[in-house]
């Protein structure tokens, strides 16, 4: 996490508008662009991981496999490709699109591309993004997300409600 981070701003039609820190964006509420990978192995089971607890939005929180900011100038494929580099270590895969999300409130004013991956593959978790993670099964994952909410990124949810309709 890099407060001194530039990011594109983007109008509500996702339309890049021009630039600002990490930091102004996420105080001011400012739309801007993210991804999030899902990422399932062959026996469906899906990767959370645990933010690490120096995170300076929802630390300790379970999360998507692997998400983050679009770069400045960069497109949403590119950046689920670089996100799953920088988080779990895995490079050379093409996540496919699933659907994207509008700005909004549960993403932090980010529009957001939800990506999908699948396949048993070694992920080297970077302990400075991620405290923890492992494969959780969707019944297992649909009953902590009921029964304790909190321990998830809101952004999470979002993506994983909506996972769910498309599945």
């Amino acid at each position: 996490m890099n407060q001194n981070e530039w990011l594109d701003v983007v109008d509500d039609h996702d339309r890049v508008i021009g630039r600002a820190l990490r930091e102004q964006i996420h105080a001011q509420n400012l739309r801007h662009r993210a991804v999030h990978i899902l990422w399932f192995n062959s026996r469906g089971e899906l990767y959370v991981q645990q933010r690490a607890p120096t995170k300076d939005t929802f630390p300790n929180c379970y999360d998507s496999s692997a998400a983050g900011h679009v770069a400045p100038g960069e497109d949403y494929d590119t950046a689920a490709q670089r996100e799953l580099a920088e988080e779990l270590g895995l490079t050379g895969l093409r996540p496919h699109r699933l659907f994207k999300i509008d700005a909004c409130p549960e993403t932090g004013h980010e529009f957001v591309w939800v990506y999908r991956l699948d396949g048993d593959h070694t992920p080297q978790p970077n302990p400075n993004e991620i405290q923890s993670a492992r494969f959780w099964s969707l019944p297992e994952l649909e009953t902590a997300l009921r029964n304790q909410p909190e321990q998830f990124a809101p952004s999470f949810i979002k993506v994983f409600d909506l996972y769910r309709c498309f599945r």
